[in-house]
């Protein structure tokens, strides 16, 4: 249940808290003292659309704040599944409103405001004052019994979904194939110069690398080789070149390494550094003849680059990428050439998509029926608690031309309303106090189907009044019972049957507009009655009637 609500810095509001009661919490005051005002506080809590011009005159931020009692063993495992644990019992939900944007938090956590709306649709449901104006859609009708029916046919709707996309894209595929004769031909040819292209050139992967490496090494083989040149020269060249140096430096040491131990071997590392410089001359040698080549080559070389890299401009960055673009356009050519199979195989995976999809709607067609058989039996014991008394009730199948992603229901809430008269659609019906009936009965089975604790009627008494308007007063006493319901109301007989009674007033302030809201005590609520009684001018028989409601009430319930 709701145990309270705070709020600062909203619209009329400087700063309220209300901790609401079991049972049925009724909210009253003059037209304009901020009933909205309270209800729109809790609609930013549970992550309600928000625009700066809520904020109060001159404050930079807002807060709603939303604190719920969870006993429900059914509310904890929804809860769970998105992560959320109560803490002490309780969850709570906030919402810190700044100019162009907000902070939303449960249990003190920042989380998407996605998350805080599943969490809120969990927790709370509020009807708002226009709502029941959505029973005039049939669409809405078939959401409303897919609602109650949620266990039962949320696999076959999600199976559906599935079978459904298939479907579309079998659909699609042979629309996008049904091309003409002479554009699958024109395509074909294409189709045959590009592989034909691609093939021609004999690539090989890898030999872009090695072409652009080679292709380098010519560019700068001119330079490199003059380099080669100069440092065999000082290594191997004739004249004073190191080897000749070297040469006439062994000879030397060669007489002495015949006296001496030490001379001889200083005499063999130098002949090991002649040797040395051997090899390396040879090495240099066969680097310097690796840069020679003829313009013919080089010339061959650049060609067969530039069209490597032409072919990868078209068809791909790399040589493997170039391979997948002709595999792709091969399979293409071949589905073209093998046209008809190709339809004919398609024809036949759509007809078995389309097969499968009409067995799983069935399926949940039948499920539907199911759940609407009890959804109109409880519809209709409800109409009765509220003063329908010769209602009929029925929920009318009708299958659509074509699939749809919910399979193929078209779902219609029909009624009569006096004896004799055939069922009619409800929108052709039902007068807008008659829908705002219908649809508090709708919302009493979806709480005892769904087990949401507590409820909120935004002014579910528009267009009623007298006899009809006790029947919605004991109605919602009743709900009152098993739920916790917050009610927003102007007539007596419904507030007269409060368990809680807020009074919201608008007082000035210190030259400030500022809405309140109080828990009336046994007498406050009387005279409460009273004014919505008497309005102008209360009476003591005004009094005296708004004592005897207030009794009445208590024996009812």
């Amino acid at each position: 249940m709701l145990q309270s609500l705070y709020v600062k810095n909203l619209a009329l509001i400087d700063e309220i808290e209300v901790d609401f009661k079991e049972g049925l919490n009724i909210l009253t005051g003059e037209t304009g003292a901020g009933k909205s005002i309270i209800l729109g506080s809790i609609n930013l809590a549970l992550g309600g659309r928000y625009s700066s011009e809520m904020l109060r005159n001159e404050e930079e931020a807002g807060y709603v704040e939303l604190t719920f009692l969870v006993e429900n063993e059914a509310q904890k495992a929804l809860l769970k599944e998105r992560e959320i644990y109560p803490e002490d019992g309780m969850v709570v939900l906030s919402r810190k409103l700044i100019e162009k944007r907000s902070i939303s938090k449960i249990n003190g956590e920042t989380v998407p405001i996605a998350l805080l709306k599943e969490a809120a649709a969990i927790l709370i449901d509020i009807h708002g004052q226009h709502e029941h104006q959505s029973l005039l859609y049939k669409k809405n009708h078939l959401t409303i019994l897919d609602s109650f029916a949620k266990d039962a046919v949320q696999e076959k709707k999600r199976k559906v979904s599935e079978q459904y996309r298939v479907y579309r894209t079998c659909i699609e595929e042979l629309e996008a194939s049904e091309s003409d004769e002479t554009k699958r031909l024109k395509e074909m040819n294409f189709l045959d110069f590009e592989i034909s292209e691609i093939e021609g050139a004999n690539l090989t992967i890898g030999e872009d690398d090695e072409l652009e490496e080679k292709y380098r090494r010519m560019v700068n083989g001119k330079r490199i080789t003059e380099s080669i040149d100069e440092a065999y020269g000082y290594t191997a060249g004739s004249g004073n070149s190191a080897s000749d140096l070297l040469s006439r430096a062994i000879r030397c040491l060669q007489e002495a390494a015949h006296y001496e131990e030490r001379a001889e071997n200083l005499y063999e590392q130098l002949s090991e550094v002649d040797s040395l410089l051997n090899d390396f001359n040879r090495e240099l040698s066969d680097y310097r003849d690796s840069f020679e080549f003829s313009e013919e080559e080089f010339y061959e070389v650049e060609t067969r680059l530039n069209e490597i890299n032409r072919l990868k401009a078209k068809y791909g960055n790399t040589i493997p990428d170039i391979f997948a673009y002709r595999d792709e356009k091969v399979e293409r050519r071949n589905m073209l050439k093998e046209y008809d199979i190709y339809l004919e195989n398609l024809q036949k995976k759509k007809k078995e998509a389309e097969e499968t999809l009409k067995l799983t709607s069935e399926e949940l067609s039948h499920l539907r029926k199911e759940a609407a058989k009890q959804l109109e039996a409880a519809i209709k014991n409800g109409l009765l608690d509220l003063n329908f008394l010769d209602v009929k009730f029925e929920i009318v199948f009708r299958e659509l031309s074509d699939f749809t992603s919910i399979g193929k229901d078209e779902v219609e809430f029909m009624i009569s309303m006096n004896p004799g008269e055939p069922v009619r659609p409800l929108g052709d019906v039902a007068s807008g106090g008659e829908l705002s009936r219908i649809m508090l009965a709708i919302k009493t089975v979806m709480a005892e189907k769904d087990q949401i604790e507590t409820l909120i009627f935004d002014e579910i008494d528009v267009g009623i009044s007298g006899r009809t308007a006790q029947k919605v007063s004991e109605k919602m006493a009743l709900i009152g019972k098993n739920h916790q319901v917050i009610c927003i109301t102007h007539l007596a007989q419904i507030a007269a049957m409060a368990d809680a009674h807020f009074l919201i007033e608008k007082k000035v302030v210190e030259g400030k507009t500022k809405t309140g809201i109080s828990l009336l005590n046994p007498q406050q609520e009387v005279a409460e009655l009273a004014r919505i009684l008497g309005g102008a001018e209360i009476t003591d028989k005004v009094l005296e009637s708004a004592a005897e409601m207030k009794e009445l009430a208590k024996r009812t319930k």
